[in-house]
């Protein structure tokens, strides 16, 4: 084994297509998880100093400071009320309009779809700018209710176009039969439908709330810095060099609940459920 370490018995060992293939992936796992592994190295790390390779001391000690600062486990707390909120109030509007898009045919219809796309087609900064205009007007600046609004505003797309998409994989015929049984509509929907367009709506509802949970720009000109989430907090730590440390370990904390929705997902989420949202009939 230890003979192909040398890079010329590699070479010729393998071939020149795999060599070059082993080479370019192996580029691609340094810039992919070279940062997340330093990530680890800073959050766990007592105490770390540049040049060296590892730390000099492991430990607890960030995590500990993390969590005593009132501040900002009062911005964790924060993050996970605002996309748990934005997440089920996403799904009480956004559901039946998907619905409608996919069962009924009315006049503009695709362009009442082509509209959730427009918020992702601009620079968001303008549009939050724009928004932030009307929050003054209405006393939404500072408040969750305005924070929420933004959130949801840029999850908008994903919460209709993906669970359009599943509602039309559902067959007419199926909702039928529930029908002729003596099933009315809502028990149709809800017993029916919904279940096996659950998938769809699943994946809609991770994109949600992760995308809530990484929001940072609009929360902080609507929140005024008195809703400060996670991400928000993250540019403070970020200018501040010397806490390098909480940094990684925000990031560590922003990354599991994503990893975990993920992996419990794992089995909805796939390129068929991503692009056939995307579709236009």
């Amino acid at each position: 084994m230890f003979k192909y370490m040398n890079p010329r018995r590699f070479y010729y060992a393998v071939g020149r297509k795999k060599f070059f293939e082993f080479i370019l992936l192996a580029i691609f796992i340094l810039f992919f998880y070279g940062p997340l592994m330093n990530m680890l190295l800073l959050a766990f790390s007592n105490k770390y100093e540049v040049p060296a390779v590892i730390a000099q001391e492991w430990g607890f000690k960030w995590w500990d400071y993390v969590f005593s600062q009132k501040s900002l486990v009062s911005s964790i707390v924060q993050s996970f009320i605002v996309a748990i909120a934005t997440t089920f109030i996403s799904m009480i509007f956004c559901i039946p309009a998907a619905y409608s898009i996919a069962r009924f045919k009315y006049p503009g219809r695709k362009i009442f779809m082509l509209s959730f796309l427009l918020t992702n087609a601009f620079p968001k900064i303008g549009i939050y700018t724009s928004i932030a205009v009307l929050f003054y007007k209405y006393g939404l600046m500072g408040t969750y209710p305005g924070v929420i609004i933004i959130h949801m505003i840029n999850s908008m797309m994903f919460m209709v176009w993906l669970p359009s998409s599943a509602f039309r994989a559902v067959h007419r015929q199926q909702e039928e039969a529930a029908r002729d049984v003596g099933a009315g509509p809502i028990r149709t929907f809800f017993k029916v439908t919904m279940p096996m367009a659950m998938p769809g709506i699943s994946v809609a509802t991770l994109y949600t709330f992760l995308g809530s949970m990484e929001e940072a720009q609009g929360t902080m000109l609507v929140g005024m810095g008195k809703i400060q989430t996670m991400p928000v907090a993250m540019y403070g730590i970020v200018l501040d060099s010397s806490a390098v440390q909480i940094g990684a370990v925000f990031a560590i904390i922003l990354i599991i609940p994503s990893a975990v929705l993920i992996f419990l997902m794992r089995r909805y989420i796939g390129p068929e459920a991503i692009a056939g949202g995307f579709k236009m009939k």
